[in-house]
């Protein structure tokens, strides 16, 4: 009986302190393996809506890279449907809170913007900020890992001088 009152009360001890570094946005250090998984669409529109009644046409096959404090941290290409999923370990490129990865982190689109609609300006790029989602746990081949979910919710045009 003792044994189980220990193992409940270690249990709820460690619900409440995780609760509470969720809460201030600090999350698990390097040992703990944090991922950090994006999903997004990219449209071929300035400003599109993708939940409208009349959606943009989709960017299929754009190069989208995740940029961290103006450090290009990983790449991917969008499917037909201009949709993209990024997930990478930011353990070791910046220091890991929510404050950091929504103010220090975007998603830009690297393939030239007349590619997919010839009216954008070719000196700009479309670029999108994160948007916390949620935290799961999920199981990996070396274990348990957090994994922190973003969305990329609009893209917007960037226009260099």
């Amino acid at each position: 009986m003792a044994m189980k009152s220990i193992i409940s009360i270690t249990i709820l001890a460690v619900v409440l302190v995780a609760t509470q570094a969720q809460a201030l946005g600090i999350i698990p250090d390097v040992n703990v393996g944090t991922l950090v998984n994006i999903n997004g669409t990219v449209s071929c529109s300035v400003n599109a809506s993708v939940s409208g009644t009349t959606p943009a046409p989709p960017f299929p096959n754009a190069t989208v890279a995740l940029s961290c404090g103006g450090r290009v941290i990983a790449t991917t290409m969008t499917n037909n449907m201009g949709m993209l999923n990024i997930m990478v370990m930011l353990n070791q490129f910046l220091p890991i809170t929510l404050s950091n990865i929504t103010s220090s982190c975007r998603l830009v689109v690297v393939t030239p913007l007349s590619t997919c609609n010839a009216t954008l300006p070719s000196n700009g790029t479309l670029e999108a900020p994160l948007r916390f989602v949620n935290s799961t746990v999920i199981s990996t081949t070396s274990g348990l890992r957090n994994s922190l979910n973003f969305l990329a919710p609009n893209f917007t045009l960037r226009v260099q001088a």
